[in-house]
């Protein structure tokens, strides 16, 4: 039987750096998974090289396998310049939705109290990206004039991806969208997640315009919300809930494609952050959301002891900080490598006491 392989998308700057940071800690000889990788450079030079094609050969391979991994990368200024490989991933992997979770870092003081985990359940396509843009007139009597689409399907899938993920973790579904103001277009969603409901009583559900969404997280405090929310909407949502608790670079970024029965069947992880040119060769960004990007791979590869492993490096990043092992931005002293270093002796540590005790891969 041949190796899972992991479609591993290079990028620019910092971002680049933090990728090969969490290629050191999923490499099979830290966690026994027998994996491959095949490599696809996504840097800005490479995609002006190849007009873009270097992007659609890593969907291409993403979609074969079913898993990638991607580091930040730089989109130009320039509207006529090859752009930002991220959208045109999502449509071409068939990314449905965007998976984000804010979640408590130790020892970092959250915002308002919060500490139940918050996740962003955003829509990967459709809405106000890719929207078609025009204006006519001129002068003050000048007008911009956008179309956006949501479409039944897209809706369905993260209505229902939203319940099933929500049933898994024990949470409850939070906040929508603003159908008060566009019943038409926003009301789709609200269709589709009041249908979904109807589907799963079991999951608690509490219906929120987004402004009233933004509002109630600044009072959360221990109930665990998974929030479905539009492509734009999201967008802005998921950057304030990891900021709560303390660090955008804290948490991982999960791109899932579903089946017709929405099922998971391709994901691709990254970090939600940039490629941060100022921290670039000075070793010492956070390299915490490409690590743990890694781990929710892993979470998805199907070979034995990934599951083991991805649950290994959650617990034993979590640890390092715990233990004082931080980076600048959580308020240490301590270099990237350094960070790295910790969490895979810890991974390997977790492995063999695991292995002593017993317990199955």
């Amino acid at each position: 039987m041949s190796k899972p392989i992991i479609a591993v998308l290079q990028g620019d700057q910092t971002g680049q750096e933090l990728l090969e940071e969490a290629l050191r800690v999923i490499d099979p000889g830290v966690t026994r998974c027998d994996i491959d990788f095949k490599f696809f450079d996504l840097s800005l030079e490479n995609r002006r090289m190849t007009n873009n094609r270097i992007v659609y050969d890593a969907a291409e391979c993403i979609v074969q396998t079913g898993l990638g991994i991607k580091a930040a990368t730089i989109t130009p200024g320039n509207p006529d310049d090859v752009g930002s490989p991220n959208a045109l991933l999502r449509e071409l992997i068939n990314g449905q939705v965007i998976l984000r979770t804010g979640r408590r870092i130790p020892a970092v003081r959250p915002i308002a109290g919060v500490y139940a985990p918050i996740t962003v359940a955003r829509m990967a396509v459709e809405d106000a990206y890719g929207a078609k843009e025009w204006r006519e007139g001129s002068g003050l009597d000048e007008v911009a004039y956008s179309t956006r689409k949501l479409s039944r399907r897209l809706c369905r899938a993260v209505a229902e991806f939203t319940f099933r993920y929500a049933r898994r973790v024990g949470a409850k579904v939070f906040g929508g969208a603003k159908y008060t103001v566009s019943p038409v277009y926003e009301g789709i969603f609200k269709e589709e997640l009041d249908a979904a409901s109807a589907r799963y009583p079991d999951v608690p559900y509490d219906p929120q315009l987004i402004d009233a969404t933004y509002a109630l997280l600044l009072k959360t405090t221990g109930e665990p919300l998974v929030i479905p929310a539009l492509n734009r909407d999201g967008d802005s949502l998921s950057d304030l809930v990891l900021e709560m608790f303390g660090s955008i670079a804290g948490a991982e970024s999960v791109i899932y494609s579903l089946d017709d029965q929405f099922e998971v069947k391709t994901v691709l992880t990254e970090a939600p952050h940039g490629t941060a040119p100022r921290l670039f060769r000075k070793n010492i960004a956070n390299p915490m959301a490409m690590i743990l990007a890694g781990a929710a791979l892993l979470r998805h590869v199907p070979v034995s002891g990934a599951a083991r492993a991805s649950r290994a490096i959650y617990e034993a990043t979590l640890e390092t900080v715990q233990e004082g092992v931080r980076t600048p931005d959580l308020g240490g002293q301590s270099s990237t490598t350094d960070f790295t270093n910790d969490v895979i002796r810890r991974v390997k540590g977790k492995l063999e006491i695991w292995d002593a005790l017993g317990e199955k891969a």
